[in-house]
């Protein structure tokens, strides 16, 4: 089944839901024009349609493998990474000022999600170079600004995060890699490195390593960290890829998925690096990059959710079993299978729209430099990377569901999308870290950022109360629910009792943001698009009640369940 990428929904979530003509009226975003905007929607599909999708499976099929310590990736991978380097999408969003296009945030997002319903094994890779770009822009000296981020705009060398152990895993501070100084304004990175995403290839020149390590007088836990550039190859007086770095990938872990992208332990036995940043500052950079890589992955998951519901439907419409009432004689006609795959787009959809708005904050606070637009994009990336992430893998059992038998034969390729995406709900913060992030740092401006996104959620429901009064009156109603529960845990001293309900309320606020978003379309959208809403308002957004139910529960009852207990 061949892939499409779905340019008419971003066209209408940028022109009419997310608010991207605010980005496109500032003088930072000016070129974002509409004629802009369209041209490389318009381009990026044509290449994750025509190049990348055919890749997607032998991905899956032929591995990434080590062979005599050089990674061998997929066949086709290092054509599609030309085409996306040559196409200009890994700089897309970098500043003019080191080579890159200077455009939204929020254009970058809807490519990536593009290449992720594609081939998200090879989308990984640009993902990774994107947020490292953005990270030495913010934080590295203009030396390594000016010798690195060219060279992986152009897609000639690409990047990487190396932050995990095997002794810290989401507690970094537990890292032990060391940092020596060489005493000539380098230093000496010794220790190792796991579930590092593309720390290797053959199809770029050099391969650059942001690491965190400690230096000697590094105190412990995360405040005594510090980042690091430690190349593959060391750049020469020319700046051209130079001699070997005492570095090198010593196996690829075997994955359940995304078999494309190999993830690497990664060994630095004193391998020459550069600081990025100041000392002992390496989170507070590498932050830069995971808070980038936060929404990247929510995207991620939004777009293998389009992959798996395309997938989906072509089979439901093609397949024909047992007796319907419809008229193709497909089982798309079966009332259950239109309600699966009436959701699979329902959720698509809300998670799409929710990105975009988390993008467009982004590049509102990068125009404008207001507190309240960065405030909101904090308060967002959380709820994106966890929902979209979520949505990924829901959408991908359900499409697997929807083949029945079919569905468990890897054939039909309908289990590759829940596979590839599954990691998402655990890299890059797992999404329990991401809701206790919400209801603890994203709250402590008093629920300021959260009730702001309450208030337009319930003045659009107001607005909407002329032409679509029902839908309306159960937006309105659970945005206030949303807002009770909000003051319920900021008022909440012992954090335990708001991390014990983060999950099922990060849900519940994405639940609902996922219905004003559908209202907002039902109004300024076609008779299809009323429909999806109406499905999306009525029987998916009364999930909200359940689970703000068990947000405002506290922690008692729950921890006082014994591992006796669990175990009996």
């Amino acid at each position: 089944m061949p892939y499409r990428a779905p340019v008419s929904d971003f066209r209408f979530l940028m022109d009419h839901i997310v608010g991207f003509d605010e980005v496109a009226a500032t003088d930072k975003f000016a070129d974002a024009t509409a004629d802009m905007t369209q041209a490389i929607l318009t381009e990026g599909a044509k290449m994750c349609e025509e190049i990348l999708a055919p890749l997607n499976r032998a991905g899956d099929l032929h591995p990434a493998h080590l062979e005599n310590g050089i990674v061998r990736t997929s066949p086709g991978f290092a054509e599609g990474y030309q085409a996306i380097a040559e196409g200009g999408w890994i700089g897309m969003s970098a500043s003019q000022e080191v080579g890159g296009l200077g455009l939204p945030m929020t254009l970058t997002t809807a490519l990536n999600d593009m290449m992720a319903s594609a081939c998200l094994s090879l989308q990984l890779s640009p993902l990774m170079t994107q947020g490292q770009i953005e990270a030495l822009e913010h934080h590295a000296s203009d030396a390594i600004k000016e010798l690195y981020i060219p060279k992986m705009i152009s897609g000639e060398w690409s990047g990487t995060m190396n932050l995990t152990e095997p002794q810290a895993g989401s507690d970094v501070g537990a890292l032990r890699s060391k940092a020596e100084p060489n005493g000539d304004g380098t230093y000496a990175i010794t220790g190792q490195k796991i579930y590092i995403s593309w720390a290797d290839n053959d199809f770029t020149q050099n391969v650059c390593h942001l690491v965190l390590a400690r230096l000697p007088d590094g105190v412990p836990g995360t405040k005594g960290i510090s980042l690091f550039m430690v190349p593959k190859l060391i750049p020469d007086a020319d700046g051209n890829p130079g001699a070997k770095n005492d570095l090198r990938v010593v196996s690829l872990e075997h994955k359940m998925g995304l078999h494309g992208s190999p993830t690497a332990v990664m060994e630095y036995a004193g391998a020459k690096g550069w600081l990025v940043g100041r000392e002992h500052g390496g989170m507070a950079a590498m932050f830069t990059m995971m808070n980038n890589a936060r929404l990247g992955v929510g995207v991620q998951g939004v777009g293998a959710a389009e992959g798996a519901l395309q997938h989906a439907l072509a089979y439901a419409k093609d397949r024909k079993q047992g007796k319907t009432s419809g008229i193709t004689g497909t089982i798309i006609d079966h009332a259950d299978v239109r309600r699966m795959l009436t959701t699979m787009k329902a959720d698509t959809y809300a998670a799409r729209a929710i990105t975009l708005m988390n993008a467009v904050a982004i590049d509102m606070a990068h125009a404008s430099g207001d507190e309240g637009w960065k405030a909101r994009a904090a308060f967002l990336t959380p709820i994106s990377k966890a929902f979209g992430s979520d949505v990924g893998c829901e959408v991908s059992a359900t499409g697997i569901q929807v083949h029945g038998g079919m569905g468990f034969v890897e054939e039909t390729g309908a289990a590759q999308y829940a596979r590839d995406v599954r990691v998402t709900t655990i890299y890059e913060g797992t999404n329990g870290i991401q809701a206790m992030d919400l209801v603890a740092r994203k709250l402590m401006d008093g629920g300021e950022a959260a009730f702001r996104i309450l208030e337009e959620i319930e003045q659009g429901a107001e607005a909407a109360k002329a032409t679509h009064p029902e839908l309306a009156e159960a937006v309105w109603q659970s945005a206030e629910s949303l807002r009770e529960t909000t003051e319920w845990l900021v008022a909440q001293d012992d954090l335990n009792n708001r991390f014990a309900g983060a999950v099922p309320y990060l849900r519940a606020f994405a639940r609902v943001l996922g219905a004003h978003v559908h209202l907002a379309s039902a109004i300024k959208g076609d008779a299809a698009r009323a429909r999806l809403a109406t499905f999306y308002i009525k029987r998916m957004l009364p999930e909200h009640v359940g689970l703000l139910a068990h947000a405002r529960e506290g922690a008692d009852d729950l921890m006082a369940i014994s591992a006796d207990d669990l175990a009996a």
